[in-house]
């Protein structure tokens, strides 16, 4: 088959490897018809992250059809249209009997190599998946749309994890694919007064259009008091931190009413400044949220209803033959560029 391989860090050749094959009788055998690029890839391509270990063959956010399935595979069967978790769980260890098998001692992430293991993943013709992570997708989502669930169940997930009541006022720091994806999800479910932050215009355009009250720059000296304005003085009860940066994480705390909650959404920096007075002194509750945990049900759900709109979120669809440009395009942060899926 032909995958995009990342031979050394900042190259990738488009190349014949061989095929996969079933590991075990629970596996599916999955011809690959969208996989997107995810920020994680773009910002692990250099080696700065430790976790895209060349060769590899990286992306975990696709979908596809069957090819071919294990004799113990009984929901599926060949031909069947899926999209699938970016995580493999053992479903046996401490944490997997619990549910929270996004923090499986085993977990395994598509498309990642690091000390712990090396994992193929979707930027390729073909990948093999358990059974268990595999979801069918409904009819009125197409291949390129569901390759976007996995970005949109992270999203669901910090929602899910968050103790939100109803006209609770929200705010969401970082208008990225994530970001705008939450206000998304966070408008189907509360009338509550939602705000977005972002120094990119274009994106405070885009958080406004999906949903969100008001969207500001977090730079601007005013915001701070426009978003007491909005939520009666106090801050906000919630705040979502999509970024993973130190800056925008104390935007997030600041603009949180005492007893409030905050959740940490992006990972950017391995480690950043944390206002602890602020959050002591202020009773503030921090969320950090990891992947997902059952949340493809919903988000196909409503992407099946329109209620997530994931083509506006897409920057161009490319043939996976042209991946090692467009990863460059990323890399680089081409202005305008925000999602991009490559089509084997």
């Amino acid at each position: 088959m032909k995958a995009l391989v990342l031979e050394e860090y900042g190259k990738f050749v488009y190349k014949e490897v061989p095929d996969p094959v079933l590991r075990d009788e629970n596996d599916i055998l999955v011809r690959v018809r969208a996989a997107a690029i995810c920020g994680s890839d773009v910002h692990g391509m250099d080696g700065s992250t430790g976790r895209r270990r060349p060769p590899i063959i990286m992306g975990h956010e696709a979908s596809g059809e069957i090819a071919a399935v294990g004799k113990c595979v009984t929901r599926f069967r060949t031909g069947d249209r899926i999209t699938f978790d970016s995580t493999e769980y053992c479903g046996e260890c401490f944490y997997c009997r619990r549910g929270d098998v996004n923090l499986c001692d085993n977990r395994q992430v598509l498309g990642v190599s690091c000390a712990e293991y090396s994992r193929p993943g979707t930027f390729a013709e073909y990948v093999v998946v358990p059974e268990r992570i595999a979801h069918a997708m409904p009819e009125g989502v197409d291949f390129i749309e569901a390759s976007l669930v996995e970005p949109a169940a992270v999203a669901a997930h910090a929602a899910t994890i968050t103790p939100i009541a109803l006209g609770d006022s929200i705010i969401v720091v970082g208008a990225g694919l994530i970001g705008l994806l939450l206000i998304q999800i966070l408008r189907t479910s509360t009338p509550g007064v939602l705000i977005a932050l972002d120094i990119d215009p274009s994106r405070r355009d885009a958080a406004l259009q999906f949903g969100a009250d008001a969207a500001f720059d977090p730079m601007a000296p005013d915001s701070p008091d426009r978003v007491r304005v909005l939520t009666s003085g106090r801050g906000a009860d919630h705040a979502f931190e999509a970024v993973g940066a130190t800056a925008p994480i104390r935007t997030a705390i600041d603009l949180t009413r005492k007893g409030g909650t905050v959740t940490l959404i992006g990972n950017v920096s391995p480690t950043v400044e944390l206002p602890l007075q602020s959050v002591v002194t202020r009773q503030i509750t921090l969320f950090g949220s990891c992947a997902m945990v059952g949340e493809y049900p919903v988000v196909l759900d409503l992407m099946a209803r329109k209620k997530i709109n994931v083509r506006a979120l897409l920057s161009a669809v490319a043939p996976l033959s042209e991946g090692a440009a467009w990863f460059d395009r990323l890399y680089k942060r081409e202005p305008g560029l925000l999602k991009v899926v490559l089509e084997p």
